[in-house]
């Protein structure tokens, strides 16, 4: 996602923490910025990504690695290569901009786990800087599709050691978005904030300004119907992950973003039903859903479904958090035949167990409120 960098980037030093309160548990100074830290609060470490002893399969899951930057793609280089081990990495979209870095990024990612599994971001689909003259970005993502099947780079649904992994594709649509708007600032429109507006380029018919495009990238997941039938009737284990959102839940209220609109383009509802077909209605202990594009870290159970998001982001963004990401990612999801632990700290959903979310309030949170005018 690009625009969502306007809340990201800015937000990470002012997220809350595991006691979750940003007026109770911290005293928020205004010293021409905010700074959080006023008392002393614990904060349980990221279980390590390292490779230990552990029996059988294990899982890691990775989101919006943007290796058109330097420091990105070093630390894809610098990951350790495929041992013994049976190691799987399920990549949330967001690879690279160009379909040249993109294909250097899976052959590195494919020389370091045994399985990789990909779904593809909006930053996948960009023409603005690609030296062939695509079509449309339906074109691009055909070539991206073939060079992962040239690359033993999976993208459809597999079963290895009795866990299924479901990849959905998706697309956001702004209808998604049902929460009361912040008004009484002026926040620039869709079309000005998003860079998939410009740089993405669709076949007649298929639109951002309308649901098509959401429900054209849901309908590729149909060849795989029979697959999943399967998969439900005989995995107790199920995996699925995709770019895009399946709930607002997953994204901080408006009132907190630095860009309010944000939740207009990050989420798809039919995205919500694939995984509830999945993981049934009330989900399950095993019931686990992999996500990305807003760049915030995420673990929350939700209607019995776990969702996690844990994504490399941009440079910029990772300085800003508390524990920034290179020595932690990809996150172990899977291990020793079952889910591990929670993700610690989480910002935001560690803000949200312990606060309830209130998107009818549209008074802006300070750090926000000072980079608007009213109208």
């Amino acid at each position: 996602m690009v625009l969502c960098l306007i809340s990201a980037s800015s937000s990470f030093s002012l997220q809350p923490g595991r006691s979750g309160c940003l007026c109770k548990c911290m005293k928020v100074q205004n010293c021409g910025r905010y700074l959080m830290k006023q008392a002393d609060i614990t904060r349980n470490k990221i279980i390590p990504s390292a490779r230990v002893d552990t029996v059988g399969l294990e899982v890691f899951v990775v989101s919006d690695l943007h290796t058109e930057y330097t420091e990105n793609m070093a630390w894809v280089k610098g990951l350790p290569k495929k041992g013994k081990k049976k190691e799987i990495l399920l990549v949330a979209g967001d690879v690279a901009e160009t379909c040249e870095k993109f294909v250097l990024t899976m052959s590195l990612l494919k020389a370091s786990f045994e399985h990789v599994f990909f779904v593809p971001g909006n930053h996948d689909l960009w023409l603005r800087r690609e030296k062939e003259n695509y079509i449309d970005s339906l074109q691009k993502l055909d070539k991206m599709l073939d060079a992962c099947q040239r690359l033993g780079v999976e993208t459809n649904p597999s079963v290895i050691d009795g866990l299924a992994i479901i990849p959905l594709f998706s697309w956001y649509h702004e209808s998604f978005d049902r929460e009361k708007d912040i008004t009484g600032i002026r926040i620039p429109s869709l079309e000005l904030a998003c860079k998939d507006f410009r740089a993405c380029k669709w076949p007649g018919g298929l639109t951002n300004g309308d649901n098509s495009l959401a429900t054209y990238f849901d309908a590729m997941n149909d060849k795989n119907q029979n697959t999943v039938q399967e998969m439900l009737a005989s995995c107790n284990q199920i995996i699925s992950f995709s770019h895009f959102i399946p709930r607002l839940e997953l994204c901080p209220e408006k009132r907190m973003l630095f860009y309010p609109n944000l939740p207009k383009m990050i989420g798809s509802d039919f995205l919500e039903a694939r995984i509830r077909y999945i993981h049934g209605a009330r989900g399950s202990t095993n019931a686990c859903h992999i996500f990305g594009h807003t760049h915030f870290c995420w673990d929350v159970l939700l209607d019995g479904i776990r969702y996690v998001q844990a994504p490399l982001a941009y440079p910029r963004e990772r300085k800003r958090r508390m524990k920034g990401g290179e020595d932690w990612l990809p996150f172990c999801i899977y291990s020793n035949g079952k889910l591990t632990e929670n993700m610690s700290p989480c910002y935001w959903s560690d803000y949200y167990a312990s606060n309830p979310r209130n998107p009818d309030v549209t008074e802006l949170a300070p750090w926000v409120a000072r980079f608007y005018g009213k109208l």
